[in-house]
């Protein structure tokens, strides 16, 4: 099989008008990824060495997309869209190559399984010039019957074509298949369109396949591999599905999750064992968490590094570029963004940390902010290693806390202070005897005077 080349044909044209969107059907993403790029990722698990987009609505918006998910990948336009094996040779450029294995799948089936494609590719290396792809759905109606005889498929037969016998078989076409390469462009190029569309359907190739005397065969995949996705009530339950792959999977690699169900991860999200997940925490794309680390409830994670033995949250936000070093602990209502809290470092509560550095073993008092932005650049916050910050701080970038430098509370700060130097940046209190009470009936007069007046 490593040896054999395999060109992955990939379908993607469609318009998915029940998405009620604008988007291109196959952009709408699971786990943060467009289901299409799921698909890529099957496929290039299978061994895919060449990558084929066939696209059509929303053109440039694909490219560009798939500029990010499939580099490598050749986009083909369907212009006129006159069936699946119309839509395949649009890529009649890349099939000619020489391949010797022809993928072809469809853009609205992200959860396929590489395993699937392995396998109906392995009835290719065996001689086979066709393999389809079945599943059995737990309801067949509406699906397409493969019809095997002798260990042979003769035929794929839409149900509406189905005598009674054949409506009971539960083996279905998930539309997706396997060509050896040196057959595909004969097969294809004698699909015709002799039907009540006036379409040329992929799934005549089984039939024209037979009558040359080639082998053709089924594999099957789970039904949950085959789901495809039309609506958003289906994208909902493709995302559920994946949801619960990826926790089980983490949970069996040694990731402790008490509320499985509520805990949503990004297509790319690496966490380390021994690391526990409370309930209702959400992983956005571009999240690492070593080993160890603790992870508290409701918390939001995205684009953030987490070392091992961190303790993050309840309710913390972790944005783009958060880097917690060793042992750090971002605490309840704290946002971190792009700023680097090192070893040991403490940022407990109702704080914000945005283009900074906290240095080792510094402390960041409730309610500390780092005045980070102007209306027009991002200026930089460093703070020592050892430094305290005193609580309801203000840091006006850009400044430097020195290494044990002290901030007293309520303090805002504008210059530099040096290292284990004591800072304050607040008004002097001052304290009238008498004048609170003073001020209380004042304000009640003019309440009461207010109150008759509208009376």
């Amino acid at each position: 099989m490593s040896q054999r080349s395999c060109l992955s044909v990939i379908l993607a044209a469609g318009e998915g008008t029940r998405m009620k969107s604008a988007m291109p059907k196959v952009l709408h993403a699971i786990a943060g990824l467009p289901m299409v790029a799921h698909v890529v990722k099957a496929a290039e698990a299978a061994g895919a060495t060449g990558l084929s987009l066939v696209i059509g609505h929303g053109a440039e918006e694909m490219r560009k997309a798939a500029r990010k998910f499939a580099p490598k990948a050749e986009t083909f336009v369907q212009e006129k869209r006159l069936g699946t094996a119309h839509a395949v040779l649009a890529a009649r450029e890349a099939i000619s190559k020489g391949y010797d294995d022809i993928l072809v799948m469809f853009g609205d089936t992200p959860l396929i399984d590489a395993g699937a494609l392995v396998a109906a590719r392995q009835k290719l290396a065996q001689g086979a010039a066709v393999a389809v792809i079945g599943f059995r759905p737990p309801n067949p109606t509406g699906y397409g019957r493969l019809i095997e005889k002798d260990g042979q498929l003769v035929a794929i037969r839409e149900e509406k074509d189905c005598s009674e016998a054949e409506k009971k078989i539960g083996f279905c076409n998930a539309g997706m298949m396997a060509v050896a390469g040196k057959h595909a462009l004969r097969l294809l190029d004698k699909v015709g369109n002799n039907n009540a569309k006036g379409e040329f359907y992929l799934t005549d190739i089984v039939e024209i396949a037979g009558a040359e005397g080639l082998d053709v065969v089924a594999t099957e995949a789970s039904f949950e591999s085959a789901l495809g996705i039309n609506n958003r009530a289906e994208l909902a339950e493709a995302e559920a599905i994946w949801q619960a792959r990826r926790r089980r999977e983490a949970m069996l690699a040694g990731v402790t999750l008490i509320a499985p169900e509520t805990v949503y991860f990004s297509h790319d999200t690496e966490i380390g064992a021994d690391t526990i997940v409370e309930p209702n925490v959400w992983f956005g794309p571009g999240v690492k968490v070593a080993s160890g680390a603790k992870i508290h409830a409701f918390s939001h994670i995205e684009g953030a590094t987490i070392a091992s033995n961190c303790d993050v949250g309840p309710f913390a936000r972790l944005r783009p570029g958060a880097d917690l070093r060793q042992k750090a602990k971002v605490g309840n209502f704290c946002e971190v963004k792009q700023a680097t809290i090192e070893e040991g470092a403490k940022v407990n509560h109702l704080t914000y940390i945005g283009d900074a550095r906290v240095g080792a073993g510094a402390n960041i008092g409730a309610g500390t902010i780092t005045c980070n932005y102007d209306g027009y650049s991002k200026f930089f916050t460093d703070i020592g290693e050892g430094a305290f910050v005193g609580s309801n701080s203000s840091l006006v970038a850009p400044v430097t806390i020195g290494k044990g430098g002290y901030i007293a509370s309520g303090s805002v700060i504008t210059e530099n202070v040096p290292d284990d130097a004591l800072a304050f940046g607040r008004a002097r209190q001052k304290t009238l005897p008498g004048k609170g009470k003073e001020l209380r009936q004042r304000f009640a007069s003019a309440a009461t005077a207010k109150k008759n007046a509208a009376e």
